[in-house]
């Protein structure tokens, strides 16, 4: 039996569950600085063991930073960020019972005031706009976003793929939804997406991701499939996208935030421009806060991967 019809067998997800459920369950005695340390070793192992993401992170970066960094400055960024990856993940567990606890919640303010009075600021967007976009980059910690939205107030539906293990995802998914998020299936999800917008309240995307499906846009001074998907909604609802972060600051428990200012449909006369002018705008805010923290960025992922024999929807070009 193969490796891929292995994972789909009941004891192979009975074993996966047990192994993630103990890491979870462990999580909660193991200080985060312990688990900085071990993202440490996990990234430098995938560095250096997979020449494939190494190769293609270094590569990124020297196209997207080539003249601004020197080549031990583009490495050391590579590397951390296979660190960051697994750190983040780490992380994400370790907090998995703090954002069900107001006390716990509490806390986390206090030590994130920058995140906190700026979501004040999403949520005054989120009232004026009866429902707004807010989209977000594979930076920092994304996963802190919908927790820190729910709790300043903001309805908000997210996107997850679903998992191929059932029980992992009851267990990964099960805290989201306590707090009062709305996990939307990847797959058909523009319909829930619409629905959503329409009954007045927001919606969570992470767009930066390559995808057949895509618009040619710039990112980093190069061109890269974009998922039309938040241009089209921001016009077809007239809601506007707001680009959010949220990046490690030096030290444990210190993080900066990003709002961006609303990027809001206009009048126009060609709608195929306005998808690529609100596109263009979406990519260069998420750009602009990735530069601040590049370590943080998703760098080994193939965003500007190309697809043989597959055109985009449409080109800028008329």
């Amino acid at each position: 039996m193969n490796l891929k019809r292995l994972k789909k067998t009941a004891p192979f997800k009975v074993l996966e569950f047990s192994i993630v459920y103990l890491i979870v369950s462990a999580s909660g005695f193991i200080p985060l600085r312990i688990m900085k340390v071990m993202s440490h070793f996990f990234g430098d192992v995938l560095f250096f063991i997979s020449s494939k993401r190494r190769n293609l992170a270094i590569d990124n970066l020297s196209r997207a930073f080539g003249n601004e960094k020197s080549d031990k400055e583009i490495k050391y960024i590579a590397r951390e960020s296979c660190r960051q990856f697994f750190f983040t993940y780490l992380e994400i567990i370790k907090y998995r019972h703090l954002f069900k606890n107001p006390d716990g919640m509490n806390s986390f303010r206090q030590k994130t005031k920058n995140i906190y009075e700026l979501f004040k600021k999403a949520r005054e967007i989120h009232d004026q706009s009866g429902g707004c976009i807010f989209v977000t980059p594979h930076l920092g910690n994304w996963e802190v976003l919908p927790h820190v939205s729910a709790y300043v107030g903001i309805p908000l539906a997210v996107i997850a793929r679903p998992l191929d293990n059932e029980y992992l995802e009851k267990l990964i998914y099960a805290d989201r939804t306590s707090t009062g998020q709305i996990l939307i299936p990847r797959k058909n999800a523009l319909s829930s997406l619409q629905q959503t917008l329409r009954s007045g309240n927001s919606i969570g995307i992470l767009p930066d991701q390559s995808t057949m499906k895509g618009i040619v846009i710039d990112f980093f001074g190069r061109p890269a499939t974009t998922t039309p998907v938040p241009a089209l909604l921001s016009i077809k609802y007239n809601r506007p996208i707001v680009v959010v972060a949220c990046c490690r600051k030096n030290g444990l428990n210190q993080y900066e935030g990003f709002v961006s200012d609303p990027i809001s449909p206009g009048n126009y006369e060609n709608k195929k421009e306005e998808i690529f002018r609100i596109s263009k705008e979406m990519n260069l805010q998420m750009e602009n806060i990735i530069r601040s923290y590049p370590e943080q960025y998703l760098w080994m992922h193939n965003r500007w991967k190309t697809y043989k024999g597959k055109r985009a929807i449409f080109s800028e070009r008329k």
